[in-house]
């Protein structure tokens, strides 16, 4: 993006002095400066006499620059060793071309102020509450990790402040400094969703419309699951940025059952790679129920995501290691990808299914008389530890149950919450980077595979239904989760126990359906021609903006440079009104 053109200059100077004559420093500094959208500036009072000429703007709080005497001290870069290259608001230099396109960073306004003055709306200071709902309403949380920092500096400052609920500008910018650039692209609509409080209430539409979906059985066969009510129903949804949405049950745990196949699937090709995992199982759909004794023609499972592949992928992870330490390895891995959210232990549902495990024992002793497994694998032990996965989700340790040891009975099984499963689902969405940390849990390769395997493979024997009307990769379990991933935008997870004769939640397929009629999350809607559906990923509907890097600077420059940026606030108690100039730039953007 260029900086700065000749048509820029020549409007400045036009807005500054009709007459065309030099610039001049008035005797008092420049108001402040805040970004609008097609905000007006307030007309000058009358009776007040002109100011002797208008200035351009170099910051929010600092001097002005004038026209060939270079910019001011304040805007000027620091000595090569000054150690200050990574200073958000000092002088760096900005180049946007080259020759005359080239400026110091000191001539835009910083972040912190206009993020200022666009909450505050011309007022002085900002109610606390005013900018929590408003950082609500982007789908941040005040609890995501990234805003930390944010947080802990807001709640230390208002144990400072005289009335404690409200903030001037200079403790807002201390407050927001350290997250000045995630909270700029929330509240400039940058996020995959750019409207999101639209976008969340379709989704609790569609929460509504699939609870009044009746049908549908309990699993009974672990006594453990037998126990849950059937009216409970939730949806939680993270996107690839970080926004948070949940409605119903999303706090009640629960197991993830084969939910967690392709995510122990991942962690197999993540670790060994592609070319080896896939000696040992196949990669096509069985078109058999997931628990049948049956191999592919090379005697292998046909794909991991059926029991016997599952089984097979169980013994892959951490060869040679005991069940203790492979608990462990894959227990951080599922933090990792949770964003360290809610885990606990359920060791009832544990024994409940080794208890009722016979199916899978059988499956086991198969696998091993057709030589399914690792040399040198002790597949008792390899079952023990598929049990305990069967509940795998993510996150630390419960209170009530002591830290498991993977013998026998001292194994506690593992839940999560539709909350906590959502950010998995949306890691696997953003390419393998956990959208509430920023870390790097799996690589490209292990999600791109995962992905295929859950589109094809991931729904039981609804699996090519499933594909065909929604055409998005999934993967459901028996306790009546389904985790969602629509790539690059969010994951999901639903949750309703009933279960339909597939095995699948009555209430989490038709809110599935009903998602995909309404947005254009299919795989294939965005082919040319196709039926206009909304999209959420732009602003309104419409059109989807390309924004470019979203670094400190390219904001920087786009919010005071592409944008009506300048109106007139309230002076300064202390100021001059006299002295004061409001500046108006208006739609030169499009002329570069």
């Amino acid at each position: 993006m260029r900086l700065w053109s000749s048509a820029l200059f020549r409007e400045l100077l036009r807005l500054s002095q009709p007459g065309g004559s030099a610039l001049r420093r008035p005797p008092a500094p420049f108001s402040a400066a805040v970004w609008g959208a097609g905000s007006l500036p307030h007309p000058r009072p009358p009776g007040l006499p002109p100011p002797p000429a208008r200035s351009v703007c170099t910051r929010s709080e600092g001097a002005l620059q004038e026209p060939g005497k270079g910019p001011p001290l304040s805007a000027r870069a620091p000595p090569a060793d000054s150690g200050n290259s990574n200073n958000h608001n000092g002088g760096q230099e900005l180049a946007g071309g080259g020759g005359d396109n080239k400026m110091k960073q000191g001539l835009l306004p910083s972040l912190e102020d206009l993020l200022f003055y666009t909450i505050a709306e011309g007022q002085e200071k900002i109610p606390v509450h005013k900018f929590i709902t408003a950082l609500k309403s982007t789908g941040l949380r005040t609890s995501d990790p990234r805003l930390k920092e944010c947080m802990d500096m807001l709640r230390l400052t208002l144990q400072t402040t005289s009335d404690g609920v409200m903030l001037d500008k200079d403790l807002f910018k201390k407050c927001v400094q350290s997250n000045i650039v995630l909270l700029t692209q929330a509240f400039r609509r940058k996020f995959v969703i750019p409207d999101f409080m639209s976008f969340t209430s379709h989704i609790d539409e569609l929460f509504e419309s699939a609870k009044k979906q009746s049908g549908g059985q309990v699993a009974d066969y672990i006594p453990q699951l037998a126990k849950f009510s059937p009216d409970l129903w939730g949806v939680s949804l993270c996107t690839v940025d970080g926004q948070r949405h949940s409605v119903g049950d999303t706090k009640v745990p629960f197991c993830l059952q084969s939910c967690v196949k392709p995510l122990k699937y991942a962690v197999a090709v993540n670790d060994l790679g592609t070319e080896y995992v896939h000696r040992y199982v196949g990669k096509e759909p069985s078109g058999l129920r997931f628990n049948k004794l049956f191999l592919n023609e090379d005697d292998r499972p046909h794909n991991p995501m059926v029991n016997a592949g599952a089984i097979v992928i169980t013994s892959l992870i951490k060869q040679g290691a005991n069940n203790a330490e492979k608990f462990d390895y894959m227990m951080q891995f599922m933090n990792n990808m949770a964003g360290n959210e809610y885990v606990g232990f359920s060791n009832a549902t544990f024994q409940s299914e080794r208890e009722s495990g016979d199916r899978n024992f059988a499956i086991g002793y198969y696998l091993k008389e057709k030589k399914c497994f690792p040399e040198g694998t002790d597949m008792v032990a390899i079952l023990d530890f598929y049990f305990q996965e069967l509940e795998t989700a993510a996150a630390a340790s419960s209170p009530s149950c002591p830290h498991p040891t993977l013998y026998g009975e001292g194994l506690c099984s593992i839940e999560v919450t539709c909350e906590s499963a959502s950010v998995m689902a949306a890691t696997l969405a953003n390419g393998g980077f956990c959208p509430i940390t920023g870390e790097r849990v799996l690589s490209p390769e292990s999600v791109r595979n995962t992905l295929s395997l859950m589109h094809s493979c991931g729904m039981y024997d609804f699996s090519g239904q499933f594909a065909f009307h929604v055409g998005l990769p999934a993967k459901s379990g028996v306790a009546g989760g389904i985790l969602l991933v629509v790539p690059n935008v969010m994951g999901l997870m639903c949750w309703s126990p009933p279960l339909d004769k597939m095995g699948n939640s009555v209430k989490g397929i038709h809110f599935c359906h009903e998602l995909v009629s309404l947005c254009n999350f299919h795989n294939y809607d965005n082919l040319r021609h196709f039926a206009k559906k909304l999209d959420p990923r732009r602003e309104g509907g419409d059109q989807r903006h390309s924004f470019g890097p979203l670094d400190y600077e390219s904001l920087q420059q786009e919010l005071a440079l592409k944008s009506t940026v300048w109106k007139k606030v309230s002076p300064e108690s202390n100021e001059d009104i006299s002295r004061t100039i409001v500046y108006r730039m208006e739609g030169w953007g499009e002329q570069n």
